[in-house]
């Protein structure tokens, strides 16, 4: 690492190139094979399953699948608008503008006794979409913090930067 301070460009955030991490993608596909996984697992065995459920077991059930299926579609939505920043597609201004419609706090699932009567399989999509959801909630924050916020939790050397540049700026 070179001592030089780095003024023939522009800064770049962190929060601009998180989106080209290995970990975002990881975590895109993770989301997005959890999106497939959960619909194909509806759409087959869990139909099965919930047919055999008793009838207020049943109502559960109906409950927390579509809480789970829109808790995963906002996921994926937010995904989405971050891989389109990644691709180029859009800025990140421009993601944190339309992030405004993704809820990513939405559909959380009922209490565990009610939960624990589900099938087995849907109970391990809930969870597993529970803790991707807190990752990307973690993320989020990460990417969106006002960027002082940032450069304070990143960087704690930033206060004597600004000193600085205000030393020389008198």
């Amino acid at each position: 690492m070179s001592d030089r301070a780095h003024s023939d460009g522009p800064l770049v955030q962190f929060s601009e190139r998180l989106t080209n991490s290995a970990a975002f993608g990881n975590l895109f596909r993770e989301g997005m094979d959890l999106v497939e996984e959960t619909a194909a697992y509806l759409d087959g065995t869990g139909r099965t399953e919930a047919k055999a459920l008793d009838r207020s077991v049943s109502l559960t059930y109906a409950t927390e699948s579509m809480r789970l299926t829109t808790r995963l579609m906002q996921m994926a939505s937010w995904l989405l608008l971050h891989r389109a920043v990644k691709e180029g597609e859009m800025t990140l201004t421009q993601a944190n503008r339309e992030k405004t419609k993704v809820k990513l706090s939405a559909a959380d699932p009922g209490p565990v006794d009610t939960i624990e009567k589900l099938p087995e399989q849907l109970q391990e999509l809930i969870v597993r979409s529970m803790s991707l959801q807190a990752r990307v909630r973690r993320l989020d924050t990460t990417i969106h913090s006002p960027p002082a916020e940032r450069a304070a939790i990143g960087n704690p050397l930033v206060p004597q930067l600004n000193r600085l540049k205000a030393a020389f700026e008198q």
